[in-house]
């Protein structure tokens, strides 16, 4: 009898344990789903090796992805949502992904940072934004501890904005106005920061103030009657998405321009400075790595980029009758000829 009641006890025991371990196993064939919420379009695939691809945030993060070893839809599932330019789109489609069980969503510009963190306060978030101070805006209690769901890269150096002043300054053969072009609400730094980089410098400013692209013609013919001899594009997600178009018309008005995205100089304008968008998509991924392997974003300090890349475009500088200083080109990390 005795030994008929151990044997009950230790059946049941040991029943008690594989249940355990088993509600402790992700159901089979379930794989990490990492929700991608952009206000922009779908990314090329990642086979494309073209300039532009190479050079991009969703490229970096799946290139990051793949060097930590997952492989799309083996080991990680990849969820995008694409509001096509349409920002008011975007806290449905955050909604949507938060519906979806995502287990962690990364997110980039401010829009889609502030889409992310309103539809949930438990799903991880990672982004990538180049404009939000995510300390001044209350998104975050500190960057080397963030809190709550929401960690990443974030630029966030509006005094970068005097660096673009010097460069241009830098090429320009005689003092001339700069027209600066920005979105007042998300530029609003940068615009205060070149402000007084040019009044310290004495260099005359042409402020021009864009809700969408459909005021850049408006903004280059109020360059252009201001008399502006070279402009300065402030970095915004505007500016990002349509920086060939940008390029073209900086180009076509005969302006030297600068701006942080290495596309545009890709796509025609004369110089860029600022972070790789492809290391900050890298870095982004180990962020999601170490969230899918148990760390949590309250503890993961929010980074910056700390190397620049300063692009130029030595076919548009012809076309305009520059001639780049050689110091500037032996600074140049990449030379577009």
């Amino acid at each position: 009898m005795r030994l008929s009641v151990i044997g009950l006890m230790l059946t049941l025991a040991l029943s008690l344990l594989v249940a355990a371990a088993a509600a402790e196993e992700p159901p089979r064939g379930r794989i990490p789903r990492l929700g991608v919420l952009s206000a922009g379009s779908p990314p090329p695939p990642f086979a494309d090796t073209s300039w532009s691809a190479r050079n991009s945030t969703p490229h970096g993060l799946l290139q990051g992805l793949r060097e930590l070893g997952y492989v799309e839809g083996q080991t990680i599932a990849i969820e995008g949502r694409y509001a096509e330019g349409h920002v008011e789109r975007m806290p449905a489609l955050a909604a949507e992904l938060v519906r979806l069980q995502v287990d962690v969503i990364f997110t980039t510009t401010p829009a889609g940072v502030r889409a992310a963190t309103q539809a949930t306060k438990t799903v991880p978030i990672v982004a990538h934004d180049l404009e939000t101070d995510p300390v001044a805006s209350g998104l975050v209690a500190s960057l080397a501890r963030p809190g709550g769901n929401l960690t990443g890269m974030f630029l966030d150096m509006p005094e970068l904005s005097s660096k673009w002043l010097e460069l241009v300054l830098e090429v320009l053969a005689r003092p001339t106005r700069i027209a600066v072009l920005g979105d007042p609400t998300i530029n609003a730094p940068q615009f205060r920061f070149l402000a007084e980089a040019a009044q310290r410098l004495a260099v005359p400013r042409l402020p021009l103030e864009v809700h969408g692209a459909e005021e850049f013609e408006r903004a280059f013919e109020t360059a252009r009657t201001g008399a502006a001899g070279a402009l300065i594009l402030l970095s915004s997600p505007l500016v990002a998405s349509h920086s060939p178009r940008l390029a073209d018309l900086a180009v076509q008005h005969r302006l030297p321009a600068m701006s942080l995205f290495a596309g545009f100089a890709a796509a025609g304008g004369l110089m860029a400075y600022g972070p790789s968008l492809n290391n900050m998509g890298r870095r982004c991924a180990v962020f999601v790595d170490k969230i899918l392997k148990g760390a949590t974003p309250a503890d993961l300090p929010i980074e910056r980029p700390m190397a620049f890349e300063l692009v130029i475009n030595l076919k548009t500088a012809k076309a305009l009758g520059l001639t780049i200083p050689p110091t500037l080109l032996f600074q140049a990390d990449e030379v577009i000829r």
